[in-house]
């Protein structure tokens, strides 16, 4: 599957994962997991992000793909648990691309401070 592309999006992970959360605990993993709450979402997610790090800092491709489709998906049931889309996250992404990482960036940094 790696270099192949795919027309799925994370606006279909999101659709899927919508679904999947109208199940049953005993029919889903998604259901199963949004009904231990925020706090082992997020804990799900943090878990998945190190594993990422892991693969990508032993530079194995192939686990690295692996294991970042387990982040997107873990993340996207934390936007789920918190009602928050992927449009949301994708309209912030948007208002960020008209100046550099680093003045964006900068701009979140002096914000915070006041």
């Amino acid at each position: 599957m790696i270099g192949t592309f795919m027309a799925f999006s994370l606006t279909d992970l999101e659709s899927v994962i919508a679904a999947r959360a109208e199940s049953t605990a005993e029919a889903s993993y998604t259901r199963s997991l949004l009904d231990k709450g925020l706090h082992k979402c997020a804990e799900k997610f943090g878990e998945e992000a190190v594993v990422a790090v892991i693969a990508a800092v032993a530079q194995d491709k192939e686990a690295l793909v692996n294991e970042a489709a387990d982040v997107l998906f873990h993340l996207l049931i934390v936007l789920q648990q918190k009602d928050i889309s992927v449009a949301d996250v994708m309209g912030e992404l948007e208002s960020r691309t008209g100046q550099s990482g680093h003045a964006e960036k900068s701009s979140r940094t002096s914000s915070k401070q006041s």
